[in-house]
């Protein structure tokens, strides 16, 4: 290769880096889970007002979960496992655009606390939630390999629509004074930044201990890991670890299962 050609390369390579985020594609080794189990539940809060931020978040242009293969015929796996007991998954996030990740740095700096943002943290700042690992500013779900998710019982129940005006109680409230949801009631609402949330929180009633018990070891057989502070949040270890910033979509019109 020729002086000239090398240079050439070498421009293409650093535009490529430099193009922007919209242009990024998802990469083949990343399927709606629709595509792999659609009887998994699919409660994906980013991509509505129902989250701590309370905005569609960057990136979020489909309430789909998307993951990696291998994460997907994992929670296949778990699925199968549950539905004999008369339950099943229901996923709050999966892949996370890292534009989303810097929406959310985004709004924990602008200096604003509101009624609604309080649901999610009752007894601290937002600007504490990175400092003490609530958020970070580099997520397992921008890789592809980390979920949000809880357990609901079958046939599952249908859900009031979110009111964003609604008094609702905080994440900590009694399951019947939050925000709505069909799920068990594993003691906090999902994405509550509280010492409650901490999947093994003490501060427990024996029933809420039991359902984050048999969640954390259904997913464990599985080979996921759960985050200590989250007791929604689950990975699958293993190779790449690459952060990924292509936005969630809908999947295409004929989604094959595989």
């Amino acid at each position: 290769m020729t002086r000239l050609a090398q240079l050439a390369a070498i421009a293409a390579a650093v535009a490529g880096l430099a193009a922007p985020a919209a242009a990024q594609t998802m990469p083949g080794s990343f399927v709606h889970l629709r595509s792999i189990d659609p009887s998994i539940i699919q409660d994906i809060r980013y991509a509505t007002t129902n989250n701590f931020a309370g905005h569609v978040l960057k990136g979020y242009e489909a309430a789909e979960c998307i993951v990696t293969r291998a994460v997907g015929h994992a929670l296949k796996r778990v699925q199968a496992e549950l539905k004999p007991q008369g339950l099943s998954l229901k996923v709050y996030d999966c892949y996370r655009p890292q534009r989303a990740v810097d929406d959310m740095y985004a709004w924990a700096q602008d200096g604003r606390e509101t009624a609604a943002q309080r649901r999610y943290n009752p007894k601290m700042n937002k600007a504490d939630l990175f400092r003490l690992g609530y958020i970070a500013r580099r997520s397992g779900h921008s890789t592809g390999k980390a979920v949000d998710l809880t357990l609901v019982k079958l046939p599952a129940a249908s859900v009031p629509p979110f009111d964003p005006r609604a008094d609702y109680g905080d994440c900590t409230a009694d399951a019947g004074r939050r925000a709505p949801d069909n799920s068990v009631d594993m003691g906090t609402g999902y994405d509550c930044s509280d010492a409650r949330a901490h999947t093994a929180s003490r501060a427990l009633t024996l029933e809420q201990r039991q359902w984050r018990d048999r969640l954390v070891a259904v997913m464990a057989r599985h080979g996921f890991v759960n985050y200590r502070l989250e007791w929604w949040h689950y990975s699958l270890p293993g190779k790449g670890g690459r952060p990924y910033n292509f936005p969630v979509a809908p999947p295409p019109a004929a989604t094959q299962t595989r």
